[in-house]
């Protein structure tokens, strides 16, 4: 199997109306509630699907909705369902959704095995869609302790058609069993305009191509949260030319709390070079900041991308691009929230860093050189 999207570059459109969920508790009760009220459709594309109370509740809304005439389409990534039982799997297939399996992993060929579909999506009756970075597991609504902190965004409008031509195209890549359905027309449903952006490794590169875009344009700020942080030579040289022209440019990122410390550390080598050109640098605290959010000036982007090489050259991404003030507004005051929790790390506190934190920027930065070098020797 080749792993390519069909050429296809999606367009700004307007009549759309963006709506900005953050945290578990608010984007999984309206995710389940738009499953409850579909009549014809529904479309699931996500990374992380894992056993456990969030897991059940999405089998027995899937499940319900089949029971009431829907045809139901679930696409997993095989590396991401890892840790979905077999019994919740076949739940699935007895319930009679239609489940199918993005690059199913191989003992042979390490390197196929390097390409994972990392879309998050839900989209029911071609009328509303959700988009993020969450994954359907209990990290993100667990029964104690703090969630995983992410965001999703509800879409309704005619941005929505072209997420279904979306999951259509790549479902048709992998299932054996076609998927045919009319061109979804949603209504315009408000004012706002907005943007389905794709990635798909190194041979689409949409997001990233949109945030360098949108990071040298910028009038007055450039702000980015993100998961994990390794970005390109590129990006860092134009967010360190953009806060050295006056740019309000902050980093929104992952504190102590990380399920990746390793690329919290390879990540944070660029800190110093970035901070001496005026980037400020934000370490969320209360949790852990699984979040892909970018903000340039009234631009805005949310979906499933983060800032990150990996991200970048292996995975299939999608990203809500919107183009609205209010929207921004509303990311603003997101990102203040997470500002006023978060450590900001300035050029004094780098340079008291410890010799242990040194060690283990410079350690894991230089296996992320290795593998950065191997992956491209092997394309």
């Amino acid at each position: 199997m080749e792993f390519k999207q069909l050429p296809h570059r999606f367009p700004w459109r307007a009549g759309n109306r963006f709506e900005l969920l953050v945290d578990g508790p608010h984007f999984f009760p309206a995710m389940l509630a738009a499953i409850a009220q579909a009549r014809e459709t529904v479309l699931l594309e996500v990374y992380l699907f894992e056993s456990g109370a969030v897991a059940d509740r999405f089998i027995d809304a899937l499940s319900g909705a089949v029971r009431r005439g829907v045809s139901v389409y679930v696409l997993l990534d095989d590396f991401g369902c890892l840790a979905l039982s077999r019994r919740d799997r076949q739940r699935l297939r007895d319930a009679g959704a239609h489940l199918t399996f993005y690059n199913p992993l191989r003992f042979t060929g390490v390197r196929h095995n390097l390409f994972r579909n990392h879309r998050k999506l839900l989209l029911v009756d071609g009328t509303v869609a959700f988009v993020g970075g969450m994954g359907l597991t209990d990290a993100f609504a667990p029964a104690e302790g703090e969630p995983w902190h992410d965001t999703a965004v509800r879409i309704e409008g005619p941005v929505v058609a072209d997420w279904q031509l979306s999951f259509v195209r790549t479902w048709n890549l992998w299932s054996r069993h076609a998927l045919t359905l009319p061109p979804a027309r949603p209504a315009r449903t408000g004012m706002q305009v907005g943007r389905l952006a794709l990635s798909a490794g190194l041979q689409r590169t949409e997001i990233k191509g949109a945030l360098l875009k949108r990071v040298r344009a910028a009038e007055r700020r450039v702000w980015i949260a993100t998961a994990y942080f390794i970005p390109a030579r590129r990006l860092r040289r134009a967010l360190r030319q953009a806060a050295r022209s006056g740019i309000d440019v902050r980093l929104l990122l992952t504190g102590p709390q990380t399920d990746h410390p390793a690329v919290r550390h390879a990540g944070r080598r660029f800190y110093g070079q970035l901070l001496r050109a005026g980037v400020r640098i934000f370490e969320y605290q209360p949790r852990f900041l699984h979040a892909k959010v970018q903000l340039c000036d009234n631009w805005v982007s949310i979906g499933s991308s983060n800032v990150d090489r990996w991200n970048f050259r292996w995975n299939l991404e999608g990203n809500q691009e919107v183009a609205d003030a209010g929207f921004a507004a509303e990311t603003q005051a997101f990102f203040e929230r997470d500002f006023a929790v978060s450590q900001e790390i300035t050029q004094a506190d780098w340079a008291r860093r410890s010799r242990w934190a040194r060690l283990q920027e410079w350690a894991w930065g230089a296996i992320d050189l290795w593998m950065e070098r191997r992956s491209q020797s092997r394309r």
